[in-house]
């Protein structure tokens, strides 16, 4: 059992700290901050591994951990996060306050989180994402490059988002999910569209075409079923059989 914080890192007092756990690079944890067990922070690029003199060198003997640490730009993560057990954050990656990851969480550098949000169990963001606040991604989600989302965005489990619409080139594109939108269970969103505020995605959608901002839309391909406004009259309904049936 270890744990191995950089030279020049800084780590808030209150800070808690796991053990097996590796804190590489100039990185930043702000107040009363929770990193679990087995939690990597500021993990450096690939590039910079093969790049590095000491990969190149042919002979000599290195503690890995010293390695990371000159290699890394670090990261910063806010106040009153929770970090759970297994997550692995890449350098270059900020994470607002009161943000807090599920186990064996993946955030690749260059993301950029907001506050107060929640990243599920093995979700997979791939770098050069950037999320909104407040937003919740749920379980075995994949987000890659070049990803915008939005804040109060709700995203259901299994959710896959792409970049590249003739896998593998060297275009890769953005996607776009704006404010308030919900994203339904194993739905699979195609790289470069525009998923409009409000909008609703029914669950085992496949988007292939941008959403207008308020419209529901379900279906392979997905296609318009309703409004936002008459989504909301059926959920509010829904959630009155709780009062009406409760044992159910």
């Amino acid at each position: 059992m270890s744990r191995y914080i950089g030279k020049k890192s800084f780590i808030d007092p209150s800070v808690i700290i796991g053990v097996n756990t590796f804190i590489y690079g100039p990185s930043r944890i702000g107040n009363e901050t929770i990193i679990d067990t087995d939690v990597v922070i500021g993990y450096p690029t690939r590039k910079k591994l093969f790049e590095s003199r000491y990969t190149k060198q042919s002979h000599g003997i290195f503690e890995l951990d010293e390695i990371f640490d000159e290699l890394s730009e670090g990261s910063v993560i806010g106040g009153h996060c929770i970090i759970r057990r297994g997550t692995i954050i890449y350098e270059r990656t900020v994470i607002g306050d009161y943000t807090e990851t599920g186990h064996n969480v993946l955030i690749r550098e260059d993301t950029k989180i907001g506050e107060k949000c929640r990243i599920g169990s093995y979700t997979i963001i791939d770098g050069m994402v950037t999320i909104g606040s407040n937003t919740v991604i749920q379980s075995n989600t994949y987000i890659p490059p070049k990803t915008v989302i939005g804040s109060q965005v709700f995203i259901a489990p299994r959710v896959v988002f792409t970049n590249d619409r003739y896998p593998p080139s060297k275009r890769l594109i953005e996607t776009i999910v704006e404010d308030d939108v919900v994203i339904g269970a194993n739905s699979t969103i195609i790289a470069g569209i525009k998923i409009g505020k409000g909008a609703v995605i029914a669950a085992g959608s496949v988007v292939t075409k941008s959403v207008e901002p308020y419209t529901v839309v379900a279906g392979v391909p997905a296609k318009p079923i309703m409004s936002r406004e008459e989504y909301e009259k059926r959920k509010k309904n829904y959630e009155n059989l709780v009062n009406l049936f409760p044992w159910k």
